[in-house]
């Protein structure tokens, strides 16, 4: 794979979490299914998790919970907490693509929607601090993704603007949405098929399969 005509090699490289570079659905999953038959809600299937899932849950559970949001919030973490981590799994060729990045120079940051603490833990549990530079998760900034805010957190104190040469690289609306929302590349990876819809209103400009073929863009 190359670049398309005209697309320059990227000075910074973001990336979101779940489901970009470490494998959480199953988690995510069972915390979704705990939360809802814990509120008397019969539980999403897994399918529909990953169709519905995409936002931190402080924008997400006042819509899904009303009222009783906070009380599913609290839920949600009893399950989070006892798994995540023992269940925390690389997506294949991710340590490939962050170790090609860091070679070529690139700034490398996370822009998640997990709670900051909470992904600054799972980074550190991978050991892979010596690639990222900086994780900024939800509740670290006044607005999640889709919001810019993240990016601009991100990029703060490295010299490096919002431009097509920072690639926001993400598998959920959410992460093109925010990339458009400021002014950086968004980079599509995953499952391409289930996000058709969404990339009618905020495209990709690129697109990758997997954590492979983005180490065969890179």
């Amino acid at each position: 794979m190359t670049l398309p005509a005209g697309l320059r090699p990227p000075r910074a490289v973001l990336f979101d979490w779940d489901n970009t570079l470490v494998n959480t659905w199953p988690t995510i999953v069972e915390c979704y299914h705990d939360t809802f038959t814990a509120l008397g809600r019969t539980p999403w299937t897994a399918v529909e998790v990953r169709n519905r899932a995409h936002g931190s849950l402080r924008d997400v559970f006042p819509s899904l919970f009303g009222a009783r949001a906070g009380e599913a919030e609290r839920v949600f973490y009893e399950t989070f907490y006892r798994i995540h981590l023992e269940r925390l799994e690389p997506l294949p060729g991710a340590a490939t693509l962050l170790a090609r990045c860091h070679e070529l120079g690139c700034y490398v940051a996370v822009v998640s929607n997990k709670v900051g603490d909470n992904l600054r833990a799972e980074l550190a549990h991978l050991g892979w601090q010596r690639w990222i530079s900086r994780a900024v998760g939800a509740k670290d900034c006044e607005r999640d993704k889709p919001a810019p805010d993240p990016i601009f957190r991100a990029l703060d104190g490295t010299g490096i603007a919002p431009d097509e040469t920072v690639w926001m690289v993400g598998d959920t609306p959410a992460d093109l949405k925010c990339a458009h929302a400021a002014g950086c590349l968004p980079v599509l990876v995953g499952d391409l098929e289930q996000l058709s819809e969404a990339l009618l209103a905020h495209p990709p400009r690129l697109r990758a399969r997997d954590c492979h073929e983005l180490v065969a863009l890179l």
